[in-house]
């Protein structure tokens, strides 16, 4: 399999990670109910909202360079930063959030999508 017919896997991926950044953006009680920062936007602080929208928005920038990226070096630095960032979500979120069954989810997601994206590095 050459790398051109194996790139649609991190795209793809990219792709997902720009939709679900444009829900929490717009909705960030879809991401504060699993981490049980709060049921809903009421619930939530100003900086919260704002913690919530701001990794919204760093997930839709990586997820749109997974997208669109050249292929090549290009797609596999937009992958890379992309690995990065559910890395520090695992650490982050996995001993900050305030409940131990939300800290082991959000472990379990940050870890699954990391790994799904490493292969995505790898097809890039």
């Amino acid at each position: 399999m050459s790398r051109t017919s194996t790139s649609w896997f991190p795209r793809a991926l990219g792709v997902a990670t720009a939709a679900y950044s444009v829900a929490i953006i717009a909705r960030p009680e879809l991401f504060a109910r699993p981490t049980k920062l709060g049921r809903n936007r009421e619930e939530l602080s100003h900086g919260t909202l704002i913690g919530i929208r701001a990794l919204g928005g760093r997930d839709l920038a990586s997820g749109l360079a997974m997208a669109f990226a050249p292929e090549g070096e290009p797609l596999r630095t937009a992958v890379a930063v992309r690995v990065g960032s559910d890395l520090v979500d695992l650490v982050l979120l996995g001993t900050s959030l305030p409940d131990r069954e939300a800290r082991t989810k959000a472990v379990s997601v940050a870890g699954a999508w990391g790994a799904l994206c490493a292969v995505g590095w790898w097809l890039a």
